[in-house]
């Protein structure tokens, strides 16, 4: 399935759910039985039913809609056959840690909220991975395998970055709330990805600002985990992906872990 279908998929539904009449609510606010509630803030009256009258004051409700929420930054590692040392295969792909970085976040979310302590949803939204590598490299379009040249020029900065569309499937363990309105929470869940393109941008004297995309070979579709701990709005994660970072045979066993600050928990 491609990127540009996936994502149509995606700005469709965000398109559709933004048409509808909607009351602004936030999670955390208790509302009838009925409704059905849009966290960052949607809510939809239905039809009640037998049920939804015998339920009067359940905590239990559908929840989603479009959240802008769940905004991670942080640092990503590259992990070679389980060390974070790079093989002489890989050793071109040499990084600077403290600038090679992660960014995502969702736009979509629907799930159910089966009380006020646990919650399961599915989300839809964006990943990008940024690898600040150290050597005078430039990485080559539309090659079999990962393929690079050395090039004559310093580069000031040389970034090979990967974007992907991503969907976790999030489990939700929280506190109740205390007396500020806050609590904690716990959010596991598994996550997949599908490429939406890769990246090369440099910067030299020489050359100036020079950008590039291509697949490079990473990996067109991928999957893994991630674990979020937080307090109120803030919290901290981490994300491990157990496939492979390229799709390419000389970078088997490469993989991608990230780990930082999440905004937004929700």
């Amino acid at each position: 399935m491609k990127p540009g279908f996936l994502t149509s998929i995606l700005v469709g539904g965000l398109t559709l759910l933004s048409s509808l009449h909607v009351n602004a609510q936030t999670d955390s606010v208790k509302r009838k039985a009925g409704e059905i509630d849009y966290g960052v803030g949607i809510t939809i009256n239905i039809k009640k039913n037998r049920d939804s009258a015998n339920q009067k004051g359940s905590d239990a409700r559908f929840v989603g809609g479009i959240t802008f929420t769940r905004l991670d930054i942080g640092f990503s590692r590259l992990i070679d056959n389980g060390s974070f040392s790079l093989s002489p295969a890989n050793s071109f792909l040499s990084y600077r840690g403290g600038k090679t970085s992660t960014v995502s976040f969702d736009v979509l979310q629907l799930g159910y909220r089966f009380n006020k302590y646990f919650k399961i949803y599915l989300a839809g939204g964006f990943d990008w991975t940024h690898i600040r590598l150290n050597k005078d490299i430039t990485m080559q379009k539309d090659k079999p395998a990962l393929t690079y040249i050395e090039e004559p020029v310093e580069f000031s900065k040389n970034r090979f970055s990967s974007s992907y569309l991503h969907v976790p499937l999030n489990f939700e363990l929280r506190t109740q709330e205390n007396r500020y309105g806050k609590r904690f929470r716990l959010v596991v869940g598994p996550e997949i990805g599908f490429l939406l393109n890769g990246k090369v941008k440099q910067i030299s004297e020489e050359r100036g600002k020079v950008k590039q995309k291509d697949n490079y070979n990473f990996a067109p579709f991928r999957y893994g985990g991630a674990i979020r701990l937080g307090y109120g709005g803030l919290g901290i994660f981490a994300k491990y992906y157990a496939n492979d970072m390229f799709d390419s045979t000389p970078q088997k066993g490469l993989k991608n872990m990230s780990f930082g600050i999440t905004f937004g928990l929700n």
